[in-house]
């Protein structure tokens, strides 16, 4: 029977699913990752697997659900406009889950920059030990700009975060392979421990942290580079 259909691994994504089917609704969940699909309840419904725009509009095709909501990661801009593109094409009801953005005293003592790419120009004019926080994903894109042995590298401890370190060139040591949430007590002892200069972030909001990051950094003075948000043409079904 139809029901709704949530994409996204996040904790929001989290959060509704579990209050829909609190409330008796019919939920089913799509992450991309088996480790996304722990971190949900075992009695509610999830399709584990990345989908291209053509996938998901067969998928959907043979779901057909009530209504989609969209709980991807503010970052995930192409995940969300093929849902959008699909929801769009199938007449299908989309709503999109967006995470708040933070009013912080700190946003004008840190550097701004639109993508990894000049996050990683940024870096070519600094010294010191550099902590990634931005995933594995672009890893290669820093490490082909600095030298990998300023950079350190936090990710999550899966198989393919450290293939992606190593494809990327760095050393094993200097990847920190650990599941959040962090607290700011936690990042402090990371910066210390690493003697780190520069600190690499997304605005990913309260909820991934982002404070916890940002405030114990500029307390020890490292410079903190932040990839704002990529803007969001979004499509209400």
């Amino acid at each position: 029977m139809p029901g709704i259909l949530i994409f996204g691994g996040t904790v929001e994504g989290r959060q509704e699913a579990e209050r829909l089917h609190g409330l008796g609704e019919s939920v089913t969940v799509s992450v991309t990752s088996r480790y996304a699909r722990t971190l949900l309840p075992g009695d509610i419904p999830c399709r584990v697997g990345a989908l291209d725009e053509s996938a998901m509009r067969e998928y959907l095709k043979s779901f057909m659900p009530e209504k989609v909501i969209d709980a991807t990661h503010p970052f995930a801009v192409n995940a969300t406009r093929n849902i959008q593109a699909c929801c769009r094409a199938l007449k299908i009801p989309y709503a999109r889950i967006e995470r708040p953005k933070g009013a912080h005293p700190w946003l004008n003592d840190i550097m701004h920059v639109k993508d990894s790419e000049s996050a990683a120009k940024a870096l070519c004019s600094t010294e010191g030990n550099v902590l990634l926080t931005t995933g594995s994903n672009t890893l290669k894109i820093y490490c082909d700009a600095v030298d990998p042995k300023r950079l350190w590298a936090r990710v999550l401890p899966t198989h393919r975060a450290l293939s992606l370190c190593e494809e990327a060139g760095l050393e094993p040591s200097h990847i920190i392979a650990m599941q959040g949430p962090f607290s700011a007590e936690l990042n402090d002892a990371i910066y210390a421990m690493k003697d780190i200069s520069v600190m690499v972030t997304k605005d990913s909001g309260d909820a991934g942290g982002v404070s916890e990051k940002v405030a114990p950094a500029l307390a020890r003075e490292i410079q903190v580079i932040m990839i704002d948000r990529p803007g969001e043409d979004v499509y209400a079904g």
